[in-house]
């Protein structure tokens, strides 16, 4: 794996050099770093791609096709027919397929029918279907499938980069609130450690007792193991971070220890705005899926609807030696050939099922975008309800925070005049680190919230 480089930060992320030489990793750079590079990022692309050669293979349907036939018999030195033909036959959107062929054939046993002028005949003309396939056939219905299908593709990529988003955004909180626990836990190390050592010189001097070395000691191996835990979990969260970097090649980056995230109390925008997520939610991409299978199932519907219609195939070619002659042709005066062939069932029951059973799918999908609307505006007041709680409790827990602080601070005032104990203070002390590491665990859920609002409304990396 590539190590992310102080170069490449240099070239895409935002970083602050501080005090212990550490590099920040700013919250929006990387996000547009998981945006342009991460491998789902490119799938996302994919699917556009696959919408277009859908478009492409369905246009194939519409493509001009040549042919050549070459028959020929010769039996006992005796030559029975030598029939060759070629042409070009060229399908249109309007459903009329336009055709012109030029026949050469000779023969002592040639079918009457084929017997053409010794330098050939040509032909051209059209063939129209009258009935069944005059409003949408085979072909244009394959086309249109493809067309909504891109369209969806292109939903379908907004829904993949929503997804990573949230998923990237709610990694790097927690990244964040990891790093935040760590240095939290560090401090209380060190101050366990300052009070042990402090406690120990009393001690020796004669000015407390021993029980209090164990108390203090005591402490200090609580927090250590409660760091080492910490550790842990910053490791385990700075791993998981790894794999929503790549570089622009496609290759997967390894962070530097020495990078870190940003504070998870600096100044972020965390106010969605609710009237404006509702009202996108009407554009969600699972809704517009939907919307896309409710079109392609239509123009199923449609398709069958024509297979009731009787197949009516009317076919007109004038016929001339040279090309000249199609000039000031008139139909049905001279030299042409035209036919007309009518067939259909007799009861329908194969194509009146079809479409029953078209719009039965159709109400099926319909009803599915009902509840499916129901169950993302439900969600989405969810997500909206729990980001004005978890707001409401980070501005409470900031207070508490506060006031644990000075119960500390009085508390070692009364320690340090004899009338309190080591264990109070200790209490004093793990009471308002703990509730630090609570408020930093508020202040990520906060911003995984705002993420998760947006989520809900079908929003991501806009």
């Amino acid at each position: 794996m590539k190590k992310l480089t102080l170069v490449l930060l240099v070239i895409s992320l935002s970083y602050s050099v501080k005090a212990q030489d550490t590099l920040r990793l700013n919250f929006a750079e990387y996000m547009e770093w998981v945006r342009l590079y991460h491998p789902v990022s490119a799938q996302a692309d994919l699917n556009l791609r696959m919408g277009q050669m859908e478009v492409r293979q369905a246009r194939g349907g519409f493509d001009p096709l040549i042919y050549g036939n070459l028959d020929t018999k010769d039996y006992k030195e005796s030559s029975y027919y030598d029939k060759r033909e070629a042409g070009v036959s060229i399908p249109t959107w309007m459903g009329v397929e336009l055709n012109g062929a030029f026949e050469q054939n000779s023969g002592s046993y040639l079918n009457p029918e084929s017997t053409v002028p010794s330098g050939g005949l040509l032909s051209a003309g059209a063939s129209v279907n009258l009935g069944q396939g005059l409003i949408l056939d085979e072909r244009r219905a394959a086309l249109r499938k493809a067309q909504i299908y891109k369209q969806a593709s292109e939903v379908e990529r907004t829904k993949l980069l929503n997804e990573l988003n949230l998923g990237a955004t709610d990694m790097y909180w927690r990244w964040a609130l990891a790093y935040e626990n760590l240095n939290v836990l560090k401090e209380g190390v060190e101050l366990a450690r300052f009070r042990f050592n402090s406690v120990k010189i009393s001690f020796e001097q004669g000015d407390l007792a021993a029980i209090d070395t164990v108390e203090a000691f005591s402490q200090l191996l609580n927090r250590q193991y409660r760091l080492q835990t910490a550790e842990n979990t910053y490791f385990a969260a700075t791993q998981e971070l790894n794999t929503y970097l790549w570089d622009e090649s496609g290759r997967p980056m390894l962070l530097e220890n020495e990078i870190v995230p940003e504070g998870l109390f600096d100044e972020f925008a965390l106010n969605p705005d609710f009237d404006e997520l509702r009202m996108a939610i009407a554009n969600h991409p699972e809704l517009l899926l939907t919307d896309y299978e409710l079109a392609s199932l239509d123009v199923e519907r449609r398709l069958k609807g024509q297979q009731i219609i009787p197949t009516v195939k009317l076919k007109y070619n004038f016929l001339a030696e040279s090309f000249s002659q199609f000039e000031g042709s008139q139909f049905y005066e001279n030299n042409y050939k035209w036919g007309l062939s009518v067939y259909t069932p007799l009861l329908w029951r194969k194509s009146r099922g079809a479409v029953g059973l078209a719009k039965a799918k159709m109400d099926f999908k319909q009803n599915s975008r009902d509840l499916k609307e129901l169950q993302l505006r439900t969600k989405l007041e969810s997500e909206l309800n729990n980001w004005t709680i978890v707001n409401q409790q980070l501005l409470t827990f900031t207070e508490n925070v506060k006031s644990l602080q000075a119960l500390l601070t009085g508390e070692m005032r009364r320690f340090e005049i004899g009338e309190s104990s080591l264990f109070l203070v200790n209490a004093r002390e793990v009471s308002v680190f703990d509730s630090r590491l609570t408020l930093n665990e508020l202040a990520s859920k906060l911003r995984i919230s705002y993420a998760k609002t947006r989520y809900a409304a079908g929003m991501g990396f806009e």
